[in-house]
């Protein structure tokens, strides 16, 4: 073969090597709510999986608006995966609506949500007050990601989504899930290891009541600022700052999403301080370690009693 003929069969031979090799399937195209979600869904599909997130980091799961793009996006997704955030009340059927082929998965499927804890801030006795310390009344509380042992739960309904979608490679979604699995109780054993030597009650003080099923899982009580999805009033906040004092609570812990001025007027009469706490952090493994060791620093200030 001269060189003129060996040029123009290049194509062809390339071609047939194409041919030759194996065909490799699109990733599955699946949207979440929130960061943690993606988390999730990434352990479980790995690279089967190319994974979009709603709302954006530094925006708050309570009053986003997705944008017109995002909407448009939904055509290419197979599934949604929403989790009970506030902002899905509205949108969840106009999500649905975008894409009629798309499928809807509740990823807390199963999981028996509680109503956020509210601290009840009266001007009654400091008894009465501590009484009434991380009662549970008003909406749902949908922060269940922020629980290893809720993850679980979040972990399995994934791995049943993704099968669903794509069962040619169900197993590997399964084998993606039992390593998944492990990590998580390895990490539930650490942060036992954190909290556990704890004199009880253990309490932290934060401004959202995001925490409650991880203060659960690690029998610590959450101290929130918020009333009912408000900054608290002259009263109230009158109230937590004699509590704060009473039991030596030096640190409130706010997330991003939220003001920090309730915070910051209760840390100065305190004379502690405002530190973040962000329940919707992308490595939801590793913020969970830095949170924690911030949560038992504060924990172990505050007077047992």
């Amino acid at each position: 073969m001269n060189i003129s003929s060996f040029t123009r069969a290049i194509p062809l031979m390339l071609g047939l090597l194409l041919a030759a090799l194996p065909a490799h399937a699109a990733a599955l195209n699946v949207t979440v709510s929130i960061v943690p979600q993606r988390y999730v869904v990434e352990k479980i599909g790995g690279s089967l999986v190319d994974c979009s997130v709603m709302v954006q980091p530094g925006a708050s799961p309570a009053t986003y608006e997705p944008k017109p793009g995002q909407m448009t996006a939904l055509a290419n997704s197979s599934i949604y995966f929403a989790i009970g955030v506030p902002f899905e009340n509205a949108w969840l059927p106009r999500i649905a609506a975008a894409a009629k082929s798309m499928r809807v998965v509740h990823m807390e499927e199963s999981i028996k949500r509680v109503p956020m804890a509210a601290h009840h801030h009266h001007d009654h006795s400091e008894k009465h007050e501590h009484e009434h310390e991380g009662h549970h009344h008003g909406p749902l509380d949908p922060h269940v990601w922020t629980s290893p042992s809720l993850m679980r739960v979040l972990a399995g309904n994934t791995m049943k989504a993704l099968q669903q979608a794509d069962p040619a490679n169900a197993g590997t979604y399964k084998a993606n899930l039992e390593r998944f699995m492990a990590e998580i109780d390895a990490l539930d054993k650490e942060l036992h290891a954190i909290f556990d030597p704890l004199r009880r009650p253990a309490r932290f003080m934060v401004y959202h009541p995001a925490w409650g099923y991880f203060a659960a899982d690690y029998d610590l009580i959450q101290v929130p600022v918020e009333l009912e999805g408000k900054d608290p009033g002259p009263r109230e906040l009158a109230s937590l700052i004699r509590m704060a004092k009473k039991d030596n609570i030096r640190v409130v812990f706010v997330q991003p999403q939220f003001s920090r001025r309730s915070a910051e007027v209760i840390a100065r009469a305190i004379n502690g301080r405002v530190q973040p706490a962000n329940p919707l952090a992308e490595n939801w493994a590793e913020n969970l370690r830095t949170v924690s060791q911030s949560f038992r620093a504060a924990a172990a200030q505050t007077v047992n009693k």
